[in-house]
This record gives structure tokens, C-alpha cells and sequence, in this order.
């Protein structure tokens, strides 16, 4: 299986990026997602990220393991910008690639979910009024979303 895991703090082109995985004519599913920084209603000009590189990719690597033990995986990317990321901006690629469609949705899913809420990054916000930000942690409904992999390997 192909991976490709990085955290950067340079923008990354996310059709560049996916065409590095090079997929095989076997895989019948490319699953890509790209979360993008909101401006919150306009009151967000950016988000500042921290985190320590080698540290998350090798946490982000363990979790993908756990995907390749649930789902027959052909490649996986993942990408996740560190430093100051200003709205509109994107702030991580993830793409699953499969035999099976069901296979990358449900793995490319399970990632994003660890991604939001578990993932040794530090976020805090900066407004555009200028004033100091809060630190963000995850939302309840992100929680939620991780919950269910807990103890369940989805049916497909």
C-alpha cells in the first residue's frame, strides 16, 4: 500500500498531491477530502495551527494503520498545514483509495473524524476585529462523529 503523510506549513496543491499517489488500475475508488479554513460569519481572518511535525505524522501514522487493519486500502494521503492558515485557505487533504467505494468513504471518514478531534494540533483563532482569539477545541458534533469508531467496524 502507498502513503504519503505529511505536516507542513506551506500550502499545498491538492490535485498535485493526489496525482503523486500514482494508483493502480485495480483500485475502483478515490476518495479525496480537503478541509478548508471558515471565516466564521466573517469574523475569522485566520486560524494559527501548532503542532509538533514529527510527533503528528507519526501519531497520523498510527491511525492510518488502524484504517489499513478495518479496510482493504490501495493508498492513502494525508496532508495538515501547520502556522498561520487564513480563511479560505485549505488546512488538510486527506484521499483513501480502494477497490470499493464503500471501503475509502468509510476509511477517508475515520481519518477526518481522528483528524478533528484526537490529532496533536493546537488551534487558536484570530479575529478580524483584530482581538485575541480563543483556543478552539472540537465540537461536540465531532466528538460524536468519532464516537462511533470506537468499538465499530461499519458494514459496507
Amino acid at each position: 500500500m502507498k502513503r504519503i503523510l505529511r505536516v507542513q506549513d506551506k500550502a499545498f496543491d491538492a490535485s498535485a498531491e493526489i496525482a503523486a499517489l500514482a494508483i493502480g488500475s485495480a483500485t475502483g475508488a478515490l476518495v479525496t477530502f480537503t478541509g478548508l479554513c471558515r471565516d466564521e460569519g466573517g469574523t475569522l481572518a485566520a486560524l494559527e495551527i501548532e503542532g509538533y511535525p514529527e510527533m503528528a505524522e507519526a501519531e497520523i501514522g498510527r491511525v492510518v494503520n488502524e484504517a489499513e487493519r478495518r479496510w482493504p486500502l490501495d493508498a492513502v494521503l494525508v496532508v495538515h498545514r501547520t502556522g498561520v492558515i487564513r480563511a479560505g485557505e485549505a488546512i488538510v487533504l486527506v484521499a483513501t483509495a480502494s477497490a470499493h467505494r464503500g471501503e475509502a468513504f468509510h476509511a477517508a471518514e475515520f481519518l477526518m473524524d481522528y483528524l478533528k478531534t484526537r490529532a496533536p494540533f493546537w488551534k487558536k483563532a484570530h479575529r478580524r476585529d483584530g482581538s485575541a482569539g480563543d483556543w478552539v477545541a472540537a465540537k461536540d458534533d465531532d466528538e460524536a462523529a468519532a464516537a462511533r469508531w470506537i468499538s465499530s467496524k461499519p458494514a459496507l
